[in-house]
């Protein structure tokens, strides 16, 4: 009986998120639409997309791993979600976070990202292998500074268990990682950019440039599972960063305790937005010099710093 109330918890976890996930998307494009002059799509677009992709047939055929690919990308996403405490104690929001650590949910970020580029490479489309290419030397490029920064926190609370990274910043604002490594926050923040894939770091579908990718190959229910994950993930995400970096969402209230969750997420998010809206994008070199650079010096200080001051 624990284990089904757990799984019930985490499906009303899942959709809680899924729909914060989707929300958010549809609040950037909006952001993005009124910096060039237009007035975007209504919020709720997003879930009407799904819905409309779902209820077609895909009519082309590439292979098995073709249709594998968004499988495994919801894979990824459900994972890196299904392992992250949304809320600091909580019975209904606490997910399967006793079960793993913030390297298992490394680990489904990768996985999620990877199976999709085994999917896109058997398109069979001529531009695939450049989607592919770009997207994995960029995933390789920052999720560097990202592994030193959880490396500092990890040295810093002798931990890489999540909850207790959240409980050893509650008493107070300046428990936060914010403030008690401040170098960490920065080299992982910078990464959040590069897994956000806004500009000026959207090298996969590269907007204007190569007008194909998953929204042109995938087709139907296919291209709904990929809408969908792009909720769950963006969500996981956010929270991940959350509770490693910016004290978790604590409150004796649950409702209390899920604002200050979407207070959070949503300030985190509009970070990698802002930036986005303001740079065009890199060329693929430019964006991998970046994050091997200043996130990476940066993250290495921040390991220095943690374990000897």
């Amino acid at each position: 009986m624990d284990i089904l109330v757990k799984i019930l918890y985490a499906i009303i976890a899942i959709m809680v998120a899924t729909i914060w996930g989707l929300t958010l998307v549809a609040i950037v494009r909006k952001i993005y639409a009124r910096v060039h002059g237009r007035f975007g799509p209504p919020l709720w677009q997003p879930f009407i997309d799904i819905i409309q992709t779902h209820a077609r047939r895909a009519q082309v055929s590439h292979g098995l791993m073709f249709y594998l690919g968004p499988v495994f990308r919801l894979a990824g996403g459900l994972g890196t979600f299904l392992f992250i405490p949304i809320i600091y104690n909580s019975a209904v929001f606490g997910n399967f976070s006793m079960a793993g650590d913030v390297l298992l949910v490394m680990y489904f970020i990768f996985f999620g990202q990877l199976g999709m580029a085994l999917g896109a490479g058997e398109g069979g489309h001529p531009y695939s292998p450049i989607g592919v290419a770009r997207g994995l030397a960029q995933m390789a490029t920052f999720e560097l500074p990202f592994s030193l920064a959880v490396i500092a926190v990890a040295i810093q609370y002798h931990t890489l268990n999540i909850t207790n990274v959240v409980a050893a910043q509650q008493g107070g604002i300046l428990n936060w990682t914010l403030f008690t490594n401040p170098l960490a926050v920065i080299a992982a923040m910078l990464s959040l950019l590069g897994m956000n894939s806004h500009a000026p770091f959207s090298l996969v579908k590269a907007p204007q440039e190569i007008p194909i990718g998953p929204p042109i190959e995938m087709n139907g229910s296919f291209l709904g599972i990929l809408q969908t994950n792009r909720g769950i993930f963006t969500a996981a995400k956010l929270v991940l960063f959350m509770n490693l970096f910016f004290g978790g969402a604590a409150h004796p209230n649950i409702f209390v305790a899920l604002l200050i969750m979407m207070v959070k997420t949503f300030s985190i998010y509009m970070f990698s937005v802002f930036i986005g809206a303001a740079f065009p994008r890199f060329r693929p070199e430019q964006s991998f010099r970046f994050f091997l650079k200043w996130p990476t010096i940066i993250g290495v200080l921040s390991v220095i710093f943690i374990a000897y001051f």
